[in-house]
This record gives C-alpha cells, sequence and structure tokens, in this order.
C-alpha cells in the first residue's frame, strides 16, 4: 500500500513538472509567433506614430507573392479629389531602419503633400533579414528577384485602389534600399521613369551574402551590360567618407547606366548651397538625354543628405537629397503628362 502511494506521489509531481515545462515552452512559443507575426501581418504590431502628422493619411497595405508577405505604408496626400491619378514615388529604406523612420529622415511626405503624389514605403521584415536590410545582392538563389517581385506587388496594389499613375512611378532607396532600387529598374524598367540611389551598390556586384561585403568595399568587378539600354535615368547621391559603402560604386552604378545608354560625360561642376556641404555633379548625356546623374558629397558619410540630425542615417550638414531627388523625378513626371 505504502508503495503504491509513493508511486502515485511520484506520477502527480511528474505530471505537475510535466505542465510548469509544457507552459514555459507554449509561453515562448506564443511570443516567438506573436513577434513574428508583427512583421508580416499588419495590425498585430504597434502601431508607429504618424511621421507627417497633419499633412495626409498614413496608410497600411500588405502585399503577398512567392516570396512571401511583406507590409508596407502609404502616404496620401490631403485634398486628393476622387478620379485624380497622382504620381508615385516608392522609397526603399536602408538596413537598420522601417518605413516611419525613413519618411521623417527623408521628409518626402512634406514634398508629396506639397506636389499631390503618393508615397509608398515598403517594409522588409526581420524575417527576411534581421537587420531588415534588403536582399539586393541574393540574386543567385532568388531571394533578391522574390523581394522585388513583393515590391512590385505593392506597388501594384496602390495603383488599383489608390489611382497612383502607372505612368509616373519613380524609385528611391538608401544603402540596400538603393542596391534593391537598382536592380527592380533593370529587371523591369517599364515599370519606372525614374531611379535615385543614395549611398548604395549597383547591380552585377554580388550574387550572394558572401560577395555583398566586397562588392560594399568597392572590391567587386566592374559588371558586364546586357540589354540597358531602356533603363530610366539615374541618380546616384554619395558621400566620399562613407566607411559602410565606398564611394566607387556610385561611379560604378554611373558607369553602367552611361555605358547602356551610349551615354558621355559632357557636364563636371562643383556646387556648394549656403554653409552646406560642397558636391561635384557629373552628367551623362546621349544628344539632350541625361542618363545618369552622379552628385559626390565631400565630407558626408553613410547617411541622408540633408536629413534631421535626430534620425538615424541622417547628416543635416549635407545638401539636400530630398530635394535633388524630387527635380530630377519632377522632370520625368512632366514629360509624361
Amino acid at each position: 500500500m505504502a508503495r503504491r502511494s509513493s508511486t502515485t506521489a511520484l506520477r502527480k509531481a511528474w505530471n505537475k513538472g510535466l505542465r510548469a515545462v509544457t507552459g514555459q515552452v507554449m509561453r515562448a512559443a506564443t511570443k516567438a509567433a506573436r513577434s513574428a507575426a508583427q512583421d508580416v501581418v499588419p495590425g498585430v504590431a504597434k502601431t508607429p506614430p504618424h511621421p507627417s502628422p497633419g499633412l495626409g493619411d498614413w496608410l497600411s497595405g500588405l502585399a503577398t507573392g512567392r516570396a512571401g508577405m511583406r507590409r508596407f505604408r502609404l502616404f496620401r496626400p490631403a485634398g486628393l479629389t476622387a478620379g485624380e491619378r497622382p504620381p508615385l514615388i516608392v522609397m526603399l529604406h536602408g538596413c537598420g531602419q522601417d518605413p516611419a523612420g525613413f519618411a521623417r529622415s527623408t521628409r518626402m511626405n512634406r514634398v508629396a503633400a506639397r506636389e499631390r503624389c503618393l508615397v509608398l514605403y515598403p517594409e522588409q521584415s526581420r524575417l527576411a533579414n534581421p537587420q531588415r536590410c534588403w536582399n539586393w545582392f541574393d540574386t543567385e538563389s532568388g531571394r533578391a528577384q522574390g523581394e522585388a517581385a513583393l515590391i512590385l506587388a505593392a506597388i501594384d496594389q496602390v495603383c488599383l485602389l489608390h489611382g497612383a499613375d502607372r505612368a509616373r512611378v519613380a524609385i528611391v532607396g538608401l544603402s540596400a534600399g538603393a542596391g534593391m532600387a537598382a536592380l527592380l529598374a533593370t529587371m523591369h524598367p517599364e515599370r519606372f521613369q525614374a531611379v535615385a540611389m543614395h549611398s548604395g551598390v549597383p547591380p552585377g556586384l554580388s550574387g550572394s551574402a558572401t560577395t555583398a561585403l566586397r562588392a560594399m568595399r568597392g572590391k567587386a568587378p566592374a559588371a558586364a551590360i546586357e540589354g540597358g539600354a531602356a533603363w530610366p535615368p539615374l541618380l546616384v547621391i554619395q558621400g566620399n567618407k562613407d566607411s559602410v559603402v565606398a564611394a566607387s560604386n556610385a561611379f560604378e552604378a554611373a558607369r553602367q547606366w552611361a555605358l547602356a545608354a551610349g551615354a558621355a560625360t559632357v557636364r563636371d561642376r562643383r556646387l556648394q548651397r549656403g554653409k552646406r556641404l560642397p558636391m561635384t555633379v557629373v552628367e551623362f548625356k546621349r544628344g539632350s538625354t541625361v542618363a545618369a546623374t552622379l552628385v559626390e558629397i565631400d565630407g558626408l558619410g553613410h547617411a541622408w543628405s540633408g536629413g534631421p540630425a535626430k534620425e538615424a542615417f541622417s547628416d543635416p550638414n549635407g545638401p539636400d537629397a530630398t530635394a535633388m531627388i524630387w527635380r530630377f523625378v519632377a522632370k520625368r513626371f512632366a514629360s509624361m503628362r
């Protein structure tokens, strides 16, 4: 009898311990699932503050495709009327950023509110890259192409649901976002009227994570150019003190576009506005058409030029990159009217 009682007590203790362990595992699994859901399902994560309150709506969306799902944010200026077909600027953030932070750093929404255009901010998932970097380099595995397809799906949603003009779409990126923007422009040149790279690596210099670092350091061999005659015009902005992405990548990007268009260097000038950092601007033209514009900024590191000091990857001492990009993009939009 005592032996049976001892066995029963032992079984109860075992079951109690098992329930405790199971509970811990379930709580940990639930926490992990919620954390993962925050990166792929709108509404689960805490909504970040509106980066441009009073200027328009900050809408959320979700793009899906063979490569999974990606959230995105859309800035829609106040006052747009039914039936209006505004142009669209696609903004791809850099590593360690999200749409709200990128919007605050670039202040592109202010321009959009003034100029009556939509701004799309696709968001990279931590599940796809722990640092939220777009996988621009991973072309050998197809991950880069999969993410590019998700960004195109987000663009299609905005054109369908919010009336964006498909004939006036420009794509802009910083760092990893710049690499993805350039890749998209070369893969689907018919979808974009202009592309702007800020501190990024051009296509063809890396095919995997193992070669990405070499490309960022400017040590990759020059890329072969194939079928690039129809690429949209390019604006490259780069700081010559960038310790993350070598300044030689900016020249390589301009070289690629110039070769693809059969353009030559026709203008090289130094500019400085007020007390902001000086810059050298080089244009590559074929006839009267500018295929690429290279802007190299003296003393600028790996940061959005002219952005607010309180934001990460932002330098207020540089010339206003957002203004430069808008002037560049607006010319292309105007030609499509």
